[in-house]
């Protein structure tokens, strides 16, 4: 158990690259909501709350569920024994929540008897953390999600120039802050969080019992980056069944590591109506899983790159922005096809890939007459940014 209030490393994290998140965590503590943090490991939850908390003001009780001691204290644990671990704290955070069984029917007692007390918890979502939590504290938690950097963060900590100057080896490393923060050292970084983080809770607490076979899972999800892909294909690929790819498919997804894209469907007869694509959070996290780190001018997967970047990165934007949108991709059984759809508000929003400046694109003709008032624009290196910052 760590319990710190305000001392040097404080400065230390106020120099650090400012989270979107952190004005909104900031304005939220104190407000009568339970704040939970979800997000994959090594993305910066530990950090994020540190920087929001007041040091100078207000000491902190800190509890590290890594920790068995820390874990064990809030494990079927009373009321009486919780009044007594808190003792005179108003703030308690509560980090790598995920690891304490049943942990959502702690936190019901700390909201229940201990309305006074600011809990913010934290944890990686591979357990589903935050449907643990909601079932009994519905109308009495604020869910964050944090992700890897996003494009928006840097060119506010940088500039747009500079972001300019470095996108190649942001499509090639990513945005992890540990390969940001240490560029010399980006390649070992991500070879550690795809052989350890990134498999640590999935493996260890989502009953896997087949290790090789999420590896060789997402070996075929990184070499197809942005294809449709179906169970029956993936199962056939590494030979396991439908049913156990959906599984691993799924808990991928509920880890962060990967997102899928239904297709869209709506009025035209040849419209692909259950096929999904699949997308990795970070770039750098799929190429680590391919083992290719070359620069883009050696590389045959130079669209598959750019499409994944500017997915993904268009995902963050929604998400630190609160944009409510379902998306989608959109193709026919033709071939015609769009890499993404937004629809809010009654509204469509189409936006093609294009590395290639030089690249025209427009909406299908069928997709135009069949959906008509929809925004479309083509993303390519040169105006990426309109599309991907405020």
């Amino acid at each position: 158990m760590l319990i710190f209030g305000y001392d040097r490393e404080f400065t230390y994290f106020q120099l650090m690259i400012t989270r979107q998140k952190e004005s909104e965590l900031r304005k939220r503590i104190h407000q009568g909501k339970l704040l939970v943090i979800i997000g994959p490991r090594q993305v910066g939850k530990t950090t994020l709350m540190k920087q929001v908390l007041d040091f100078p003001n207000e000491k902190v009780l800190w509890l590290n569920c890594d920790n068995p001691d820390d874990r064990q204290s809030l494990f079927e644990v009373t009321t009486s024994a919780l009044k007594s671990l808190i003792g005179g704290y108003k703030l308690v955070v509560i980090d790598e929540a995920q690891r304490v069984p049943n942990i959502g029917l702690t936190l019901k007692i700390l909201a229940d008897e201990f309305p006074e007390v600011q809990v913010i918890a934290s944890g990686s979502s591979a357990l589903d953390l935050a449907n643990s939590i909601k079932e009994p504290l519905t109308g009495r938690i604020r869910e964050f999600q944090l992700h890897p950097i996003s494009i928006e963060e840097l060119c506010l900590h940088t500039s747009p120039r500079e972001e300019k100057r470095l996108l190649e080896r942001r499509m090639i490393f990513g945005f992890y802050p540990e390969v940001i923060n240490h560029p010399s050292e980006a390649q070992e970084a991500l070879q550690e969080i795809t052989s350890s983080y990134l498999y640590k809770d999935i493996l260890s607490l989502a009953d896997v019992r087949m290790p090789t076979v999420l590896q060789k899972l997402l070996l075929a999800l990184a070499l197809q980056v942005g294809s449709e892909v179906t169970f029956n294909d993936l199962g056939n690929t590494i030979g396991i069944d439908k049913e156990t790819a959906e599984k691993y498919l799924d808990l991928l997804e509920k880890a962060f590591v990967i997102f899928r894209l239904n297709s869209f469907s709506r009025n035209m007869r040849r419209e692909l109506k259950k096929s999904r694509k699949i997308y990795f959070w970070d770039n750098g996290v799929r190429n680590a899983i391919i083992n290719n780190f070359n620069s883009l001018d050696l590389r045959n997967d130079k669209g598959a790159l750019w499409e994944n970047f500017i997915i993904s990165e268009r995902m963050k934007y929604l998400s630190y922005n609160r944009i409510h949108s379902n998306v989608y991709f959109w193709r026919t059984t033709t071939g015609k096809e769009l890499d993404w759809l937004e629809e809010r508000e009654g509204k469509l929003f189409a936006f093609e890939a294009k590395w290639n400046p030089e690249r025209r694109a427009k909406l299908p003709l069928g997709f135009e007459e069949a959906y008509p008032e929809t925004e479309f624009r083509v993303v390519n290196r040169e105006n990426y940014l309109d599309v991907l910052t405020q």
